[in-house]
């Protein structure tokens, strides 16, 4: 019953009028709405709600690599500070008369390799995703900053209201009027209608492009990141009328990508879309894609580009993408690619194994290049100025610090490994010392071949202290007579599995320098300043077409080193052949004296005593034996006899193996008068000149009448060799004679 009174009563009640709002109330009514609004939306902006997540993550990121750029750089101080200290007191070590300070120069030597360490093991570790503490760390940063903007505004706000009021009271208005005017613009925006903004997850596909492609999110299928996938602009988007600018009008990515397409569209090279752009020090860095056929079409643009860019020549560097045949990198490069590479770090006598790899150089793109030379033949090309000599250094140096290896210098035209030479083995210079040389070690290989399975090794020889590899570095190769030519080459084809390694250095790569087309059929080849023609015939016909241009490099001159030593490579054990410069690291040849003589005082070793039995059984190839008649008398004497170790190392004038002394003579007296006037005048050097100046003395009856030669002559009978560099002496910084040790080693 309830339920039909109750609606009966309510239809009762008498209706209350409601009365209409006044002017007033409904102005203070839509203020406080309005303020309602606005207050919303400042607390929503002072807690970063605007702020997407993705955005948030960008940031975070942002703020890692700034951090982790800043820590590179200050490191790049340290190893620089490091490195100018160690040339400094180096530098003073070589000025002082006497040994003292050498202690110091080792200490800064190695302090100056581990901050080179440091500074390479920061570069090489990259970057992670931003944690969620990172994540929060920037929204709370944000947030913080608009705090001190809302708080910094508030207080600027009152004082400029201050002054437009003092101003209008004067008679001004002007001020007051746009303060008036501001405020009110302002307080229109933030008064709106306020809906808070939904928070989410990051969307997949939202992954910031800032991360390094490792950590970025793989796109659907499990396919990799590829190269070119941030696209910066296509040729649809250039601007109607857009005319091509020189380089130096471009400051932005967005800019940079417009001039490479007006450019490419005004010389008809088929660029339609720029993409991964980065500044470098040294100019810009981007990627291309051509829409017809391949980027060999910049390449042959090169020229007509560098002028529309206003570059210098060899200003564009192109490099087609093996993973992407219609891409390119494309360096525009208007400084030192260069400048800021790294050093060559210290290391320290046998610290390396001949299977290690070592760096050696660095690429344009600031890659390092390391190499490993166990069971690799090698042939290093450049025209004279090229860097030839800088570049076997550079990598002797590396064989040279191996606790498993024999280095073997060949040069019959000029100094080779001069500057290592207390850390070579066996240095040859004559046509008979380095024919002597290269049968040797040719017969070696055959006996090691049949040897390895008696010692267990398996296919290949293994490298140890042991039984050590054996790796010859042959400069001027095409000075060589035609017979050591010929046994390099049988050498390169049965060396490899041996580890008795040839690393063939020549002004030009063509059969006319080489004498055999062998050029593609090395493993690892390299090109420096050259000919065009030696591009083709080391790389193959078609190199140019796909990147490789060395022809394009300029040899050195007295006053300019200009891309000495800057080279094309393909062969690197580890690493994809692709068409990028890469500059070989120049060590002082002071530091190369320092080493090399480190390097002997640990101690140099000697090849194995199994392959030297093993190589009583080997057959001598047919060249070199003797011709007999019918009638069993010689017709033609062999070209070059099979020595033994020990008769090499006298040959070329080597240290003996330790423990063979020399018997009593004209030889065991020269050298232990030698080391008595040395002990007597309280020295461990002297130049050649000095020391038989000082002998006369000592025996004039002996060496009263002796002239240099003949005395030099004596010397490398004996087995002290010829005379070496010694370091700076008083005035002189390179003079050469013979150190004591050395020859107390042969007695």
């Amino acid at each position: 019953m309830a339920t039909e009174i109750e609606p009966q009563y309510a239809e009762q009640q008498p209706q209350e009028e409601t009365a209409e709002p006044t002017r007033g109330e409904r102005i203070k009514a839509a203020f406080a709405e309005q303020r309602s609004n606005a207050g919303a939306r400042t607390r929503d902006w002072l807690a970063g709600g605007d702020l997407d997540e993705a955005d948030v993550i960008h940031l975070a990121t942002e703020t890692k690599q700034r951090k982790h750029a800043e820590q590179v750089a200050q490191q790049e101080r340290r190893a620089a500070e490091a490195r100018g200290r160690f040339h400094v007191a180096k530098a003073q070590a070589e000025d002082s008369e006497t040994n003292r300070g050498h202690g110091n120069v080792a200490a800064l030597a190695g302090r100056a390799a581990q901050e080179e360490a440091r500074l390479e093991a920061l570069r090489a570790t990259p970057v992670l995703p931003p944690t969620d503490r990172e994540i929060n760390a920037a929204r709370n940063g944000k947030r913080a900053g608009r705090a001190a903007i809302l708080a910094g505004g508030t207080l600027g706000g009152l004082s400029a209201l201050g002054t437009a009021v003092e101003q209008a009271a004067t008679g001004q208005p002007m001020l007051l009027a746009v303060v008036t005017t501001g405020a009110s613009l302002g307080w229109y925006l933030i008064s709106r209608p306020f809906v808070r903004s939904q928070a989410g997850e990051v969307p997949f596909g939202m992954t910031p492009a800032s991360l390094p492609a490792t950590f970025q999110a793989e796109p659907a299928g499990g396919a990799a990141p590829i190269v070119g996938g941030n696209v910066v602009m296509s040729v649809e988007q250039l601007p109607e009328g857009a005319k091509p600018h020189p380089l130096r009008n471009a400051h932005t990515p967005d800019q940079l990508a417009q001039c490479v397409l007006l450019a490419a569209r005004a010389e008809n090279v088929p660029i339609v879309e720029v993409s991964d752009v980065t500044r470098q020090p040294w100019g810009w860095q981007c990627t291309v894609r051509v829409s017809e056929g391949t980027p060999e079409a910049i390449i042959e643009k090169s020229g007509d580009l560098e002028t529309k860019f206003d570059l210098p020549t060899n200003g564009v560097r192109p490099q087609p993408i093996r993973a992407r045949r219609a891409c390119a990198i494309l360096r525009l490069v208007d400084g030192d690619p260069f400048a800021t590479a790294p050093g060559m770090p210290y290391r320290a006598p046998k610290s390396l194994s001949i299977t290690d790899r070592f760096r050696i150089g660095t690429s344009v793109g600031g890659d390092p290049l390391e190499v490993s030379l166990a069971g690799v033949m090698g042939l290093w090309v450049a025209a004279s100025g090229g860097g030839k000599t800088g570049i076997l250094q550079a990598l002797a140096e590396g064989t040279t610090a191996c606790r498993d290896n024999i280095t073997i210098d060949l040069d019959p035209f000029g100094d080779g490994l001069e500057d290592l030479g207390d850390a070579v083995r066996i240095t040859a210079r004559t046509n008979e010392q380095i024919e002597a040389v290269l049968l040797f070690f040719l017969v070696m290989a055959k006996a090691r071949a049949r040897l390895r399975a008696k010692l267990g090794m398996g296919k290949k020889w293994k490298a140890s202290p042991e039984h050590p590899a054996v790796t010859i570095f042959f400069d001027e190769f095409p000075k060589a007579t035609e017979l050591a030519k010929k046994l390099a080459f049988d050498l390169l084809l049965v060396g490899r599995k041996e580890l008795i390694e040839v690393e063939i250095a020549s002004q030009g790569g063509q059969k006319g320098y080489l004498g055999e087309n062998f050029a593609q059929m090395v493993a690892l080849k390299a090109v420096g300043p050259c000919k065009v023609g030696d591009t083709r015939a080391v790389f193959g016909d078609g190199a140019v077409k796909e990147g490789y241009l060395p022809h394009k490099l300029s040899p050195a001159t007295d006053t300019d080193p200009k891309d000495a030593g800057h080279i094309f490579i393909q062969g690197v054990p580890g690493m994809a052949d692709e068409p990028i410069e890469y500059a070989v690291h120049e060590t002082p040849s002071a530091v190369l004296r320092q080493l090399a003589q480190e390097r002997l005082e640990a101690g140099l070793l000697e090849p194995d005593q199994d392959s030297l039995d093993a190589m009583k059984g080997v057959d001598l190839p047919e060249y070199v034996e003797p011709v007999w008649d019918n009638e069993g008398n010689l017709k033609k004497p062999a070209p070059v006899d099979l020595l033994s170790w020990e008769q090499l190392l006298k040959l070329c004038g080597a240290e003996p193996p330790a423990g063979a002394e020399l018997a009593d003579g004209p030889e065991r007296a020269v050298i232990e008068d030698a080391v008595a006037v040395m002990e007597k005048s309280g020295v461990d050097r002297m130049k050649t000149e000095t020391l038989l100046l000082a002998l006369r003395d000592y025996d004039p009856d002996a060496y009263g009448e002796m002239e240099v030669e003949a005395f030099k002559a004596l010397m490398s009978k004996a087995g002290a060799g010829g005379p070496i560099t010694l370091g700076q002496i008083g005035e002189e910084k390179n003079p050469r004679g013979f150190k004591r040790d050395r020859l107390r080693h042969l007695l």
